[in-house]
């Protein structure tokens, strides 16, 4: 149902993209991502790393480096994708929210909600 590839999206070294292999109906289970919980105190470790731009929070007390697809979603205000945390199984959860056709990007919103329009933490003046 999905595959890494080549993003235009970004622009770095790594510019990677998760893409549908198959048209995929709103709503659908697209990916279950498990998750690794971090407490919160070992987050500090985390943010002189690169992952600091890949875990997503996970409750109030831990972070969650999510596996699988879930680090590759690239960022969009107009996703076609969204999750929703599953904490008794402890996965990431990404379900479309739009019809995707096959060979098209899957994008969520990184600021967790699809009408989110706040400025991504990286993009924030200090």
């Amino acid at each position: 149902m999905l595959e890494v590839k080549a993003s235009r999206l970004s622009d770095g070294e790594f510019n990677r993209g998760v893409f549908a292999t198959c048209d995929i109906k709103k709503g659908e289970l697209i990916h279950e991502a498990p998750v690794v919980p971090l407490p919160n105190e070992e987050h500090e470790h985390i943010e002189k790393t690169i992952l600091a731009d890949y875990v997503y929070e996970y409750g109030i007390n831990h972070t969650a480096v999510v596996l699988g697809f879930g680090m590759l979603f690239n960022h969009s205000y107009e996703p076609n994708a969204t999750y929703d945390i599953n904490f008794d199984n402890h996965t990431f959860d990404y379900y479309a929210y739009k019809d995707i056709k096959k060979g098209e990007e899957v994008l969520i919103n990184y600021n967790g909600d699809v009408d989110d329009n706040e400025p991504l933490w990286f993009n924030k003046e200090d």
